[in-house]
């Protein structure tokens, strides 16, 4: 029986990670600071830990195992990302996390490492136009990403790089693009734009309003989270490294999401745009090089995921207030 750590186990992608590591017939032993919060844990083993302290690390990474999955970190939408109170807290939390991660990985000889980057790594100037991002992995350099998020997810991915041509540890990275889905964070401030959506429109009333930040014109993909699982494993089994892009190429703008999850929930909505923080004006991803290199892309529309993913928040609502 092949064995995998999940390192963030506790978190939205983590714990249904885990899930699918298990279907497959993994052994698993995830770690986090905390459980998942809206369900048991499916591994069989869970460490409550901080990975910022090399001792945890040092209990998680006893032995070479088959695989291991770095999910842990700093995470949030553009509430929590944007607002600059949190930058300090990102890039040290983060970055730390990483550094104890891969290093120990690689002195224990784990055989195969996955680490999560992000799209926020992409430079700010080519996101500028809502209509036409350019997010293709070779446009990460010249190096400008829109957040200290992204700053972050950059140093992380040479760490690893450089780690993997050091040591040569098998290493792959992937660039998630908003990836959403049910058992994810729906409010609290770190909530990202279908979730935070998704309450909105589950508490107002058929005909009413919702504010959205800025003018609603700024565009994203989002990919549901069994295909962003399907893509990782994808890559995991593959003789591809990465850097690659695991999203949807289905671009919105916000208030076309808002209003497709309002058809879905059947109610009427009006969007009151209001100010606040917004991130990059457009953000597509570009999925040439992972068809190339794996032959894989979404097969569902985006209107799958929201109607799952609105009516576990909409049961969520009614049961929590």
């Amino acid at each position: 029986m092949k064995k995998a750590i999940v390192c963030g186990a506790g978190g939205f992608i983590g714990s249904h990670l885990v899930k699918k590591l298990k279907k497959e017939g993994f052994w698993v032993r995830g770690v986090d600071l905390k459980y998942p919060e809206f369900g048991e844990t499916e591994a069989d083993q869970f460490i409550i830990g901080d990975l910022r302290e090399i001792e945890i690390c040092k209990l998680v990474i006893d032995q070479p195992f088959d695989e291991l999955y770095q999910l842990a970190g700093e995470v949030g939408g553009a509430g929590y990302v944007f607002t600059g109170e949190n930058d300090a807290e990102i890039m040290h939390n983060s970055a730390l996390i990483n550094l104890n991660i891969v290093d120990l990985a690689s002195k224990i000889g784990v055989k195969k490492l996955f680490y999560s980057s992000s799209a926020c790594i992409y430079p700010q100037y080519n996101q500028l136009d809502p209509k036409n991002p350019n997010c293709a992995e070779s446009t990460a350099y010249p190096a400008l990403p829109d957040s200290e998020y992204g700053w972050e997810k950059l140093f992380s991915e040479r760490i690893y790089q450089t780690y993997a041509r050091t040591y040569q540890i098998n290493i792959k990275i992937a660039r998630f693009h908003n990836i959403f889905g049910e058992e994810g964070t729906y409010i609290g401030g770190r909530e990202k734009a279908p979730a935070a959506l998704c309450r909105k429109i589950a508490l107002v009333n058929d005909g009413g309003v919702i504010d959205i930040w800025g003018d609603g014109k700024q565009t994203r993909s989002f990919l549901y989270i069994d295909e962003c699982l399907e893509g990782v494993r994808k890559l995991m089994d593959s003789d591809f490294d990465g850097p690659v892009n695991i999203g949807s190429e289905e671009m919105v703008s916000i208030d076309e999401l808002a209003f497709k999850i309002a058809h879905i929930a059947g109610k009427k909505i009006s969007i009151n745009h209001i100010e606040g923080p917004m991130g990059v004006r457009g953000r597509n991803s570009d999925n040439t090089l992972i068809y190339k290199k794996l032959n894989w892309r979404p097969s569902t529309f985006l209107e799958y995921g929201l109607n799952k993913t609105f009516f576990w928040i909409n049961n969520m609502v009614k049961l929590n207030g």
